[in-house]
């Protein structure tokens, strides 16, 4: 098993907010990110696809076609939005970074499936150099 990964970034802004709390207890837990004008990160998203080295083109998959697929699923939809506003995964979820993750999972895991040949290994989502979240789908999840 080989596993390859490929990065993109995006840039976004969002809030968190639970419409079932208060403002005070949405102030309390979420501090300044609960200011509903928003804020922005510039996201660092790494995408790892796992599988064997096709003998042919000695590829788990081809890069191109992994690139126009997180361009399709992730950027056209994330780059340049308002998570909250403009995402329809967000108009229920708060955006956080873990969420992030699950979210690009649950949009790449059926294409990269369907390519076959590899699967979707790990998503990961860096909101700033020092923070990210990683996804590795529910049956990693039920191992843990």
């Amino acid at each position: 098993m080989i596993l390859l990964t490929r990065r993109a970034t995006f840039s976004a802004s969002h809030y968190y907010w639970n419409p079932a709390w208060t403002e005070e207890q949405n102030e309390v837990v979420f501090g300044r990110c609960a200011n509903r004008n928003g804020h922005g990160h510039n996201y660092t998203l790494e995408v790892t696809v796992t599988g064997q080295v096709e003998p042919v083109t000695g590829f788990v998959v081809d890069l191109k076609w992994l690139k126009d697929v997180i361009e399709r699923e992730v950027m056209e939809v994330y780059d340049h939005r308002h998570l909250n506003l403009e995402v329809p995964e967000f108009a229920s979820t708060i955006p956080t970074t873990e969420n992030i993750a699950i979210a690009i999972w649950n949009r790449l895991a059926t294409p990269v499936s369907a390519a076959g040949g590899a699967t979707l290994s790990r998503v990961r989502v860096y909101e700033t150099g020092d923070i990210f979240a990683e996804y590795r789908g529910e049956t990693a999840e039920a191992s843990l």
